[in-house]
């Protein structure tokens, strides 16, 4: 007889529910999220068992663990509580939802890239944040400038401007600094590591033949989509992107709003970069005709975002078709 487990994960304890074919409930129990445990819990039960997990910041190593023996799918959390929201709500009943909506064929299901696309993925998202940080750090070294009106004519942050700030007797300023300078070690390392598993890889060197794709860029979009023919053509990848414009229909009308924000945000983040530089690289292209039709009637960010989109569209078709940008 066929078998069906959910597992309602939280940071310390998961709240488990098996239940037969005929819906027949075997076992509920809560679980301490141990991975000995949790092993043991998937040895209990037969191979041809069916599980569901919900989509958290802890889901990775519990699935790693239970998909060696069986079926394992990552529901989407938001689209799960759109199927089924509960007026009650405990762990108990959410976990008895997602077994049923799992018998039921019913799962919004989350992509999970294979292994090699995942450990590639948390290594690109590392360095971004290491960018994001060292341009916050930045930002308060401008603040510190500001509030104590300090004027530096350098450009900021080139070798100039930083000898200058350097001469600052200030603790906050020169501790600023020497996180900076760690921050850029870091990144340089992680570049270096990037830049070599770019090297091997065969969908980043075809994305860095699209200009302003870098090998960190292209690392980054390539771990992001991961499977490129999982999308059936580019619409669905930029909606896939949170790129597609949100829409209302009612009453025979249709309003289209603000994008979807639906998907990864550093797939958008890295995007919106990168066609910045390949409106300058390209400025007799369509996209680059594109946005600047745009940005004089809507402004600089909708037309960034909406080129991000155009550019995404290109990115799809070399993926696709396992071929080089041409430059016409």
């Amino acid at each position: 007889m066929r078998m069906y487990a959910a597992l309602d994960v939280h940071k310390v304890y998961s709240q488990i529910a098996v239940e037969d074919e005929d819906g027949v409930l075997l076992c509920e129990e809560r679980l301490e999220n141990d991975p000995d445990m949790i092993e043991k819990f998937s040895d209990s039960l037969p191979p041809d068992t069916s599980m569901v997990l919900e989509s958290s910041s802890s889901w990775y190593w519990m699935y790693s663990i239970l998909s060696k023996r069986h079926k394992v799918i990552l529901s989407n959390p938001i689209k799960t509580k759109a199927i089924a929201s509960a007026k009650v709500k405990t762990d108990r009943v959410d976990a008895l939802t997602l077994v049923n909506l799992l018998r039921g064929g019913y799962i919004p299901e989350c992509y999970v890239p294979p292994k090699r696309i995942m450990e590639l993925r948390e290594l690109v998202r590392y360095r971004a944040n290491l960018v994001r940080m060292r341009s916050n750090v930045k930002n308060y070294i401008h603040a510190y400038l500001l509030m104590n009106n300090v004027r530096i004519s350098a450009k900021p942050f080139t070798k100039e401007f930083i000898d200058e700030v350097r001469k600052i007797e200030e603790p906050r300023v020169k501790g600023y600094l020497r996180l900076i300078d760690s921050l850029n070690d870091e990144m340089h390392e992680a570049s270096r590591i990037i830049c070599e598993r770019a090297s091997n890889d065969e969908d980043a060197k075809l994305l860095m033949t699209i200009p302003g794709i870098s090998f960190f860029s292209a690392l980054l979009i390539g771990s992001e989509i991961g499977d490129v023919s999982r999308f059936p053509d580019a619409y669905h990848l930029i909606s896939y992107a949170g790129l597609a414009p949100s829409t209302h229909s009612s009453g025979g009308t249709t309003y289209h709003g603000r994008i979807t924000k639906a998907g990864s945000p550093e797939l958008r983040w890295i995007l919106n970069q990168c066609v910045r530089v390949y409106i300058r690289e390209e400025p007799d292209s369509e996209i680059a005709a594109f946005y600047n039709r745009l940005r004089k009637k809507k402004g600089d960010s909708k037309a960034i975002v909406a080129a991000s989109a155009k550019l995404l569209k290109i990115v799809y078709l070399v993926l696709k078709e396992k071929r080089e940008y041409y430059h016409g």
